[in-house]
């Protein structure tokens, strides 16, 4: 549908980009600096959500996009209130599993974490019925339903990370194969539990599937969680979430009869249908709940032909505040996750206020509680500055390549909308190619903020880290990704780095920057490819537009 488009709107591009973007880039990198600096300093404390960080770090943003040129994109007003709710699991028990003839307990910290997204101050499960729910997955159109025939309410499920047939190593089969879907996702499955009337529902870890490793679940799931704050807010969860360790679910599997990998194999055929283990489980802790309301900053350049219709920024600026201590450092700076995102965002906002109004409105939001679980951005879906329906597309700004050029251009889900058609010329314009998601089982694509618009039906963007680097090739950038995932990423030692090269992030922004502009002067309106999951809720919602 848009090819006959790309051409023409590619070479649009030149007369709307600033004076001398020609021969330089139009990407300030001392900004990029500047902001990432900034914001990923101690004295920001992490940015937490409802925190002295939030209040220095909303002061901040609202600063940088005034002096960049944007007016206020909130109904006059560059702040969005968004009611969140904090909870904090305080003494909690071990996670106590009972038969005839004997138990089991496994240790908080060690080997389970728990929690509760509910609002009572304490929870207590006892003696809950344990059943086995494979995947955890209801999904008609696949034919797969894997509380089939049994009832779960009052009871604890166990379930699996991802997909079905996340293990068969190609694209094919049910679930997309190695691909991962919403379905594979934590969410979705404490989302479902939730629906079939779960007292608990707990997740076995599995470094593979999960993408990450046991600390980084412990470190965020032992920290004060975020929910909704608002009334009709989707996604409630069971009154009891919480992970536990492989070897545990081996424990625990052996400890009601059973082997855990022969458990793991019959719940990826299809016909499975969830079963009892014989086994109770019991847990208590102490709910400490706090009410608040955090923010999203938005900025906009208004359109100068169709106001009324919008292209989409968005980044989000909060992180994790105080996290699990090593050695003597107990912040959780973020720098690349999310400062440096965020000062991608306030370096579009300058060259395209330098740039000028567009015929399409330009949207620039920095969102709060991405890290607890999409909450601001979800509360924008909601409740959008310009109707979703007449939002041509976005592009979610979650980390930044910092360390160095790179030969290619890499998206999470690529091929799911036509938005890919329009970044391959501008890609192979840098001399560049575009790149498959290098870990498409780690379902990238449903983990940000970008999914709280794209499951409402805007299509959007979400852009990663290139690997094929331009000094060292693909081995220095698997390095540099691998070493930052396994050693920095949510923990003290994600901090600025003055001596980082910033070369791949205005590579990357400069593309950013050319394809919003593509769409804020043009009047194309991106579809999602057959297929994907999103594309019946766009083209309801773009009816008689």
């Amino acid at each position: 549908m848009l090819k006959p488009l790309i051409a023409a709107a590619v070479a649009l591009l030149a007369a709307a980009m600033p004076a001398g973007a020609q021969t330089a880039s139009p990407i300030a990198e001392a900004t990029l600096r500047q902001v990432t600096e900034t914001l990923a300093s101690d004295a920001f404390e992490g940015r937490a959500p409802g925190t002295a960080g939030e209040e220095k770090s909303v002061a901040y943003l609202i600063e940088r996009f005034r002096a960049a040129g944007l007016q206020p994109g909130w109904a006059g007003e560059w702040v969005q209130q968004v009611p969140m709710v904090e909870t904090s699991a305080r003494n909690m028990s071990a996670l106590k599993l009972t038969k005839k003839g004997g138990s089991l307990a496994l240790s908080p910290g060690a080997e389970m974490v728990a929690n509760s997204f509910g609002t009572a101050p304490r929870i207590a499960l006892k003696d809950s019925e344990v059943v086995f729910a494979g995947y955890g997955i209801v999904a008609p159109e696949r034919g797969w339903n894997d509380y089939a025939g049994i009832d779960v309410r009052g009871k604890t499920v166990l379930i699996l990370v991802n997909d079905p047939d996340w293990m068969s190593g190609g694209r094919d089969g049910p679930f997309g194969g190695a691909a991962m879907t919403y379905y594979g996702r934590w969410t979705y499955k404490f989302e479902e539990a939730a629906r079939q009337g779960a007292a608990a529902a707990i997740l076995v870890h599995d470094l593979f599937s999960a993408g990450y490793d046991w600390d980084v679940v412990r470190s965020t799931w032992s920290r004060p969680q975020g929910s909704p704050g608002w009334e009709g807010a989707d996604g409630a969860m069971p009154p009891v979430t919480g992970w536990i360790t492989q070897e545990a679910a081996q424990k625990l599997a052996a400890a009601a009869g059973k082997d855990l990998t022969a458990l793991t194999v019959a719940a990826g055929q299809a016909g499975f249908r969830a079963a009892p283990l014989g086994l109770k489980a019991s847990l208590r802790f102490d709910n400490r709940v706090r009410r608040f309301s955090s923010r999203n900053v938005i900025g906009m350049l208004p359109g100068s032909e169709r106001p009324g219709e919008a292209v989409l920024y968005m980044a989000h600026w909060d992180h994790l505040g105080r996290c699990e201590a090593e050695l003597d450092d107990t912040i959780c700076n973020g720098a690349i996750d999310n400062a440096a995102g965020t000062a991608g965002l306030v370096a579009l906002a300058e060259t395209q206020a330098k740039a000028g109004p567009a015929k399409r409105s330009i949207i620039f939001a920095a969102t709060t509680g991405e890290e607890a679980g999409l909450i601001g951005s979800r509360y924008y879906a909601a409740h959008p500055a310009i109707p979703l329906a007449d939002t041509a597309g976005g592009v979610n700004l979650d980390t930044l390549a910092v360390y160095g050029a790179t030969r290619d251009f890499m998206l999470a889900g690529p091929g799911l909308s036509e938005l890919d058609a329009l970044v391959g010329p501008l890609v192979a314009a840098q001399g560049r190619e575009m790149a498959a998601d290098s870990a498409p089982g780690a379902g990238l694509y449903y983990r940000s903020d970008h999914f709280s618009l794209a499951r409402m039906g805007v299509p959007m963007l979400y852009p990663l880290m290139g690997e094929d680097m331009a000094d060292g090739g693909r081995e220095a950038g698997m390095l540099a990704v691998g070493g930052y995932a396994a050693s920095r990423y949510h923990r003290p030692g994600d901090e600025y780095d003055p001596g980082w090269d910033w070369a791949g992030a205005v590579q990357d922004l400069e593309i950013h920057y050319r394809l919003g502009r593509l769409l804020a002067d043009g009047t194309m309106w991106p579809e999602w490819k057959p297929g994907a999951e999103f594309r019946a809720i766009r083209e309801e919602s773009r009816k008689g537009r």
